[in-house]
């Protein structure tokens, strides 16, 4: 049996958060969620391995979702990094790009489009992974 993928969600609106998390799990993830960048940073920080994190730009502060994707940034093993948000602008988005996110989604997403991105990136991940010298 394969071993689901773990997934971080954050999004302060309770209902975006909960949808994605019905529809990532359905799809066969394990998905914990966060509301505030704040639990975010405390969920990365206590040492669970996320092969996928989520977060949206805007929540308790403009673009404090920055944040959480540079804590996940510096995980090891890195995880995939997906922005999700409603609010894109030049500005944020440039950020979020010089950060290496992997992926950047706007609300309302395309969910089969954000399944297959995910998809491809994990195997991607996973290929560098097995192939990189230890």
């Amino acid at each position: 049996m394969p071993i689901s993928p773990n997934m971080l969600i954050v999004d302060d609106e309770v209902n975006v958060a909960f949808t994605l998390q019905m529809v990532f799990e359905s799809e066969g993830y394990e998905v914990t969620v966060a509301h505030s960048c704040a639990q975010a940073l405390k969920k990365l920080a206590d040492g669970r391995n996320f092969d996928v994190v989520m977060t949206d730009l805007n929540m308790e502060k403009e673009d404090i979702g920055l944040d959480v994707a540079r804590a996940a940034q510096r995980l090891k093993p890195k995880p995939v990094i997906v922005i999700c948000t409603g609010y894109a602008s030049v500005s944020n988005l440039g950020s979020a790009l010089d950060l290496r996110v992997d992926y950047v989604a706007t609300k309302p997403a395309d969910l089969p489009e954000l399944l297959g991105a995910l998809r491809r990136l994990m195997a991607l991940r996973t290929n560098a992974r097995s192939t990189s010298p230890r």
